[in-house]
């Protein structure tokens, strides 16, 4: 049994796309949360805590040359 395809998903077979994504910073954010809980747990603090960490682009194939 031949299962037809959708076009878009035909498609897909000849298109690499090459994203440009941004990282979040695992490392980064996972010494924060390791840091946060020992806070917790050591020094017994309740509030909440905000942490803004500023993400890094990866640039790759969908970044066009700069002008």
């Amino acid at each position: 049994m031949l299962l037809a395809q959708s076009a878009p998903a035909a498609l897909c077979r000849f298109f690499a796309a090459r994203a440009s994504p941004s990282s979040q910073g695992a490392r980064e954010q996972a010494r924060y949360a390791v840091a946060a809980a020992v806070e917790r747990l050591d020094q017994d603090r309740a509030e909440p805590r905000e942490v803004v960490l500023t993400p890094q682009l990866v640039v790759r194939g969908s970044i066009a040359e700069p002008r």
